[in-house]
């Protein structure tokens, strides 16, 4: 049989520059990710003590929703050492975790990487400046197991995700405009406007 035959060709993951692609998620689309996560942990053979994912993985996942997910951005992407901490396991753990929680189509990742300029000397002894592109943490994204869902707009999410202001930004409360008031041609300014309003239209 050719070599060819035995080789499995994976996928290459997805790179992408900044956030990754965030999805927003309101509270009720995290609770039945949740919900659908522990339904796939339980046991489905005799004499195993858990389903496609185990209690770890639940943990894992349970700390990236809750704990690390912005619910309005949908912004998530802690790093390895960050979620095993949050979720009290090994770093091999959280690896091992993510790739069950994808295989069994709760959530998926892309690799984030950026630009880092560095200063480097050259064959003349010269500093040079150099950009090389390095990886940074994985950016996550959560599956909705509602059928036909889209993910969330922020119209219909729910308000106990999103408390009142941000801490980046301060909305401003504009006052309504005042009515227009009509000039007294009795008063002395209000009569020189007036006369002079009239003399500009009279240019025009």
């Amino acid at each position: 049989m050719p070599l060819i035959g035995k080789l499995k060709f994976k996928a290459r993951r997805e790179k992408l520059f900044g956030n990754g692609r965030p999805r927003p998620l309101d509270r009720n689309a995290k609770v039945r990710i949740t919900h659908l996560a522990r339904c796939l942990s339980r046991r489905t053979e005799k004499g195993k003590a858990y389903g496609a994912l185990t209690a770890k993985a639940l943990s894992v996942l349970e700390v990236l929703l809750w704990v690390f997910h912005n619910a309005r951005s949908g912004l998530c992407f802690p790093s390895y050492e960050r979620i095993a901490e949050a979720a009290c396991c090994a770093r091999s753990t959280v690896a091992e975790a993510i790739k069950a929680l994808e295989d069994a189509g709760i959530l998926s990742w892309v690799n984030r990487i950026k630009r880092v300029a560095e200063t480097t000397p050259d064959l003349f002894g010269h500093s040079t400046r150099k950009t090389r592109v390095i990886r940074t943490s994985n950016g996550y994204a959560f599956i909705d197991p509602k059928a036909g869902q889209t993910p969330v707009s922020l119209e219909n999410s729910s308000k106990s995700d999103f408390p009142p202001g941000t801490p980046n930004q301060e909305f401003l409360q504009l006052k309504p405009a005042a009515a227009s008031r009509v000039l007294n041609p009795d008063n002395h300014l209000e009569g020189a406007l007036i006369r002079l309003g009239r003399a500009l239209g009279a240019a025009v």
